[in-house]
């Protein structure tokens, strides 16, 4: 039935292990290209996104198999530039591609992921940055084209920052010859890893963590063997269902270090929690706080991705609270459904005040990942029987969502 049924109310409490970071794993598959050997990813999330990626990978030559959460990659044999149609329309981040094949092979083919339109669209930035390195790009069907003779060193400034178009910039700049300097590179944690996993594999780059990237290019990269690290958005959504209960947890592996902003507004809401060594000890009984105002921002701002989860923390406070969407547009989708289950939510333009009040459950459609979460987490608040369809959404991030949920204590399964 590709749903999730949740019965509600019943604070949580227990421990559980935070998975790998579907954000920093497939930019490190996608850089496995630049490698002409094997990449080894220990704590690999298994997800569909993941599980697409690698499909990708496989139709282009790469060779893959799993033993537990470790994925190998062999990359010796390339046989095409191309991504699969339907395989890279299904998810966003197999842009990163464009980089990774220009950077080893001179030529990609990818298509629009999701079936983007001409225009203002999110690659601008992207093929700025790979223009900047010489390569000539063009638009064939639904495919974005892209070719260069011989990539060469230059310099790019990011007018916005953009996770992806830095990403894509990087994997470019190791392929090419000669020195890139990047300026005004996104500062997320999925890029500092990045640059730290093509580090470990001989690439020369300088800057790391910074908005100034120098890379000094065209240097063959040799077999790596990466852990990848956990899953802040995951984490966060643990964090967020902690407190939606009122429960107390225990988070093991959690990135502690890359989630002040969350911890920060967990404690606002009336949150407390210890952390150390990746072990993160949450109380929750007391988070029922409003939050009078909140904006989304790059981090080491409010996540993006936290922030349809967060809201359905706020719909069951005991007050008025107000949330900025800065980042991306459209990104309340989770609104409506959530107003389905009683929520008291106002969304104009990218604001959304939400009163805080009684869930109740019932029968509501995820549109997307993390605003599936989203209600997901409101289904363990509400009173009664919430069922989330479309979990297929929600599988592209979660490796067990379900799993996890009910070692916490939860009365949820799969439908």
């Amino acid at each position: 039935m590709n749903g999730i049924k949740v019965i509600g109310e019943i604070p949580l409490n227990g421990e559980v292990k935070i998975q790998g970071s579907k954000n920093a794993a497939l930019p490190m598959m996608a850089a496995a290209l630049l490698n002409k050997g094997e990449t080894i990813l220990k704590g690999c999330p298994k997800i569909a996104d993941v599980f697409a990626m690698e499909k990708i990978l496989n139709r282009l030559g790469v060779k893959s198999h799993w033993e537990g959460h470790t994925l190998f990659l062999n990359t010796a044999q390339i046989t095409g530039n191309q991504v699969d149609r339907v395989l890279g329309k299904g998810m966003r981040c197999s842009v990163v591609l464009l980089g990774s094949l220009l950077g080893s092979c001179g030529e990609a083919r990818v298509p629009y992921p999701g079936g983007c339109v001409i225009g203002r669209r999110p690659v601008d930035l992207h093929l700025a940055a790979l223009k900047a390195l010489g390569a000539e790009i063009w638009e064939e069907e639904d495919f974005l084209c892209a070719r260069a003779h011989r990539l060469s060193g230059g310099s790019y400034h990011f007018p916005k920052s953009s996770v992806g178009a830095t990403q894509n910039a990087i994997l470019a700049a190791v392929g090419a010859e000669g020195v890139t300097v990047l300026t005004g590179c996104s500062k997320e944690p999925e890029v500092f890893w990045l640059c730290r996993f093509l580090r470990q594999a001989g690439a020369e780059i300088e800057g790391t963590g910074s908005e100034r990237l120098v890379i000094t290019g065209g240097k063959p990269l040799h077999d790596v063997v990466f852990t990848v690290p956990a899953d802040r958005i995951a984490a966060g959504t643990y964090v967020c269902a902690c407190a939606i209960t009122r429960g107390s947890c225990v988070l093991h592996n959690a990135p502690t270090e890359e989630m002040g902003a969350l911890l920060s507004t967990y404690e606002k809401i009336g949150g407390q929690y210890t952390g150390n060594s990746g072990k993160l000890v949450l109380s929750g009984q007391n988070a029922k706080k409003p939050i009078p105002y909140l904006q989304t921002a790059v981090y080491p701002g409010f996540p993006t991705d936290l922030q349809s989860i967060l809201m359905a923390v706020l719909a069951v406070a005991e007050g008025e609270s107000c949330m900025e969407e800065r980042i991306f547009e459209d990104r309340f989708k989770a609104a409506p459904q959530l107003r389905k289950m009683g929520a008291d939510i106002a969304v104009c333009e990218n604001c959304a005040s939400i009163h805080g009040g009684v869930l109740w459950g019932t029968e509501v459609f995820a549109q997307e990942l993390r605003g599936g979460a989203a209600l997901v987490l409101a289904g363990l608040a509400a009173r009664g029987e919430t069922c989330v369809r479309n979990r297929h959404f929600i599988e592209r991030g979660y490796e067990d969502l379900c799993g996890d949920l009910t070692r916490l204590g939860a009365k949820i399964f799969k439908d």
